[in-house]
């Protein structure tokens, strides 16, 4: 199994970024999704999270603002981050599991700074 995040980056406050999670190694089509994150000094926590048919839920610091999306031809989980705010900076990770198995990618920064 690997997890690849990448669009991470610099952004103003009020900006927008898009993270993207390429997976390989296990049927994705059947597979719930993961976004999660973790701050300097906090707990890593759950941001979003997609299930194989679509259905979605959000933290409540993000919603209204963060959108996940799942392509299941291409494999590949998207974060939509609007509207950021200082406090969604953070190193953000895509997650799956299933059974005794957990997995994560190596995690992306995501700065909100003017």
């Amino acid at each position: 199994v690997q997890l690849v995040e990448s669009g991470g980056g610099l952004v103003q406050p009020g900006g927008s970024l898009r993270l993207s999670c390429a997976a390989s190694g296990f049927t994705f089509s059947s597979t719930n999704m993961v976004w999660y994150r973790q701050a300097p000094g906090k707990q890593r926590e759950l941001v979003a999270a997609i299930t194989p048919g679509g259905s979605t839920n959000y933290v409540d610091s993000v919603k209204g603002r963060f959108t996940i999306s799942r392509d299941n031809a291409k494999n590949t989980v998207d974060l939509q981050m609007n509207s950021l705010k200082p406090e969604d900076t953070a190193v953000y990770y895509c997650h799956t599991g299933w059974s005794v198995y957990d997995y994560w990618g190596q995690g992306t920064q995501v700065t909100v700074s003017s």
